[in-house]
């Protein structure tokens, strides 16, 4: 039975450990967005590889994350985290020494197979580590501190774009990971599922991160119009194909389909991907229009998006109390539509644009939106299913936000017609910026008219920390239910 005690010297190490991984993860998701100018015109990358530098991290981490625990559970949580946090460390600096757009891009995808393994075990670290009494508040912490963590990103990177240079943007991890890896040694019980078979679906993992490969590239490579995107495409569909296949046959599969019985459960993750393929094409394109059509600085424009994620830390607690009393069903409905209206609102800001008039009051109405339906939809994930298989559902559901993400911003500069240097032009890039944005909030109203139409009154859904104070940008936060089962 796990014993730390909160209060005591390792109880406080076990936290700093797990919010210094987790963090490295979490920044790195939001701060890359804001150097993503000057990385082009450094490296002379055209918007394709722009979107390779996001997409190659977002690929491997959707792809692996739900391999990546439970490789903890059989093999050790603790030495997964630590193989994790060094492998992220050494793909940032692969990153911060890339010579070419070619190797950023490639050290991009080493990163997110290190993000893979440390995601999954932060969370399940503590669960694994705390006395029950203290688990509760040592989570709530933790998703405090993380959430924290995704605030600060889009400054912190802004600040180092404008200073030192958008390579200490991958670079700053190094003396995190110095710091974290020694500590979780040290100080981190060893934990794992004894009752894991240590049978893993490998294949699973591979097709899976193959299919959203293949797809990613045909649209990032479609404005060439050439036989080999259209190969391309038909091979990720196919590789798609084979991946529900072998998932409804294997006896251990890593996504068992099954679970997609629960009408609940597949409806809310329709919804998971109209609003967080919106998301992470915002999150893309923003930085990018304020800064190349804006003419604001990293700084300026890192600084400019801080609302929404300040908004859900704030506010998440109280609107996932809101949600457990009334249901679910009018905050994944109300939800999406405000986060529209502040992707409509963003259709004022162009050159020339005022912070105070025009950027601010999209930002607030669309972190009002976030605030409303991020916490909602975690508990209504885990109120779908069976508490025994509250992990697995959240991490499916993590993926395919992630999931989505990747695709957003593969697919939307190619419908919005930016071409490769469209960055590199203002009138060019503000016009299609606001034609995305329109799609964007196309997206949303889909998601809403899904929750409106699939969604019904549950139980009352995930009352444990990590499912509202959490700054969930880029994913719905993890859920570590199933490491806390076997442990309890």
């Amino acid at each position: 039975m796990p014993d730390v005690r909160i209060a005591s010297p390792q109880g406080k190490w076990i936290l700093l450990t797990t919010v210094l991984g987790s963090s490295m993860a979490m920044l790195d998701s939001t701060v890359v967005n804001v150097a993503l100018p000057r990385i082009g015109r450094d490296l002379d990358a055209n918007l394709a590889a722009l979107q390779w530098t996001v997409n190659a991290y977002m690929l491997t981490l959707a792809g692996l994350i739900l391999l990546g625990g439970s490789l903890g559970d059989h093999y050790g949580r603790r030495k997964v985290f630590v193989i994790g946090v060094v492998w992220f460390a050494s793909a940032s600096l692969l990153c911060g020494l890339a010579p070419t757009a070619g190797v950023l891009v490639a050290a991009r995808a080493l990163q997110g197979v290190g993000g893979a393994l440390l995601t999954p075990g932060s969370l399940a670290l503590i669960q694994a580590s705390f006395h029950a009494d203290d688990r509760g508040r040592a989570v709530g912490l933790w998703s405090g501190f993380g959430g924290i963590g995704a605030a600060v990103g889009p400054f912190l990177g802004g600040w180092l774009v404008d200073g030192p240079g958008w390579r200490w943007v991958f670079l700053l991890n190094v003396p995190l990971a110095l710091l974290c890896a020694p500590i979780a040694v040290r100080h981190v019980p060893e934990s794992a599922d004894g009752r894991s078979h240590g049978r893993f679906d490998v294949l699973g993992a591979v097709l899976g991160a193959l299919a959203l490969a293949l797809v990613t590239y045909a649209l990032i490579e479609a404005r060439q119009g050439s036989l080999v995107v259209a190969v391309t495409a038909v091979a990720g569909l196919v590789a798609g194909v084979a991946f529900v296949y072998v998932e409804k046959r294997r006896p251990d599969p890593m996504m068992p389909l099954d679970v997609f019985k629960s009408r609940e459960f597949t409806a809310v993750n329709l919804v998971t991907l109209c609003v967080y393929a919106a998301f992470g094409g915002f999150f893309f394109l923003t930085a990018l229009q304020l800064q190349v059509a804006v003419g604001w600085s990293p700084l300026a424009a890192g600084t400019a998006l801080l609302p929404t994620t300040v908004l859900m830390l704030l506010f998440s607690a109280r609107s996932g109390a809101l949600a457990d009393r009334i249901g679910p069903r009018i905050p994944l409905t109300v939800g999406p539509l405000l986060c529209a209206a502040g992707m409509l609102l963003m259709l004022r800001v162009g050159p020339g644009a005022s912070y105070v008039l025009d950027v601010l009051p999209a930002v607030l109405v669309l972190g009002c939106g976030m605030v409303t339906l991020v916490a909602p939809l975690t508990a209504t994930v885990l109120a779908s299913v069976d508490t025994a298989r509250a992990g697995l559902a959240s991490g499916i559901n993590n993926a395919a936000a992630r999931a989505a993400g990747l695709i957003a911003v593969a697919a939307l500069p190619l419908l919005a017609g930016m071409g490769p240097d469209a960055y590199l032009s203002p009138s060019a890039f503000d016009d299609a910026f606001h034609r995305a944005m329109l799609l964007c909030a196309g997206v949303l109203v889909v998601g809403s008219v899904v929750a409106f139409a699939t969604i019904r009154p549950l139980p009352p859904g995930c009352r444990r920390p990590e499912c509202r104070t959490h700054g969930a940008i880029t994913a719905p936060p993890l859920e570590g239910e199933r490491a806390q089962k076997r442990i309890a």
